[in-house]
């Protein structure tokens, strides 16, 4: 469930993504409108498999959160919470994670090439089988 919404995420938008990520996801092929969600707490919520493609989450947050096989290609995560966020197989690429907080999260066969990385809190996450290449890891 999404509670305690911040003003800055669009209250149209929250609306959606607490219906899920099938509504969220038809919502998103049907809207020319770029979403913004920029911090939302979306804490607990199931989204597995939401296109979150070049959306801005920074500062949102996302622990909790079941996000199996979300699309974040593109996305600003900068300083979001997805600690114990269970990312595993989600598509990260090229997306931002700078100073993100990661903690016990399970990026598991997830996709983080080129994602920026930087200063993000990883302490604990399960990376088996994560895909890292050319991401910025400098002081994760």
């Amino acid at each position: 469930m999404i509670v305690d919404v911040c003003l800055m995420a669009s209250a149209e938008h929250l609306k959606i993504l607490s219906e899920g990520a099938l509504a969220w996801n038809e919502w998103r092929a049907n809207s020319a409108q770029q979403p913004g969600c920029f911090k939302a707490d979306l804490n607990g919520a199931d989204l597995r498999g939401a296109d979150f493609r070049g959306v801005n989450l920074s500062d949102a947050n996302l622990s909790d959160a079941k996000l199996v096989k979300a699309d974040f290609r593109d996305a600003n995560l900068r300083g979001a919470d997805l600690s114990r966020a269970d990312l595993c197989f989600a598509d990260l690429r090229n997306a931002d994670l700078t100073v993100a907080k990661l903690e016990k999260a399970n990026l598991s066969s997830a996709c983080v090439s080129r994602a920026k990385l930087a200063c993000a809190d990883m302490n604990e996450a399960d990376l088996t089988d994560a895909d890292l290449s050319s991401a910025e890891l400098r002081r994760a």
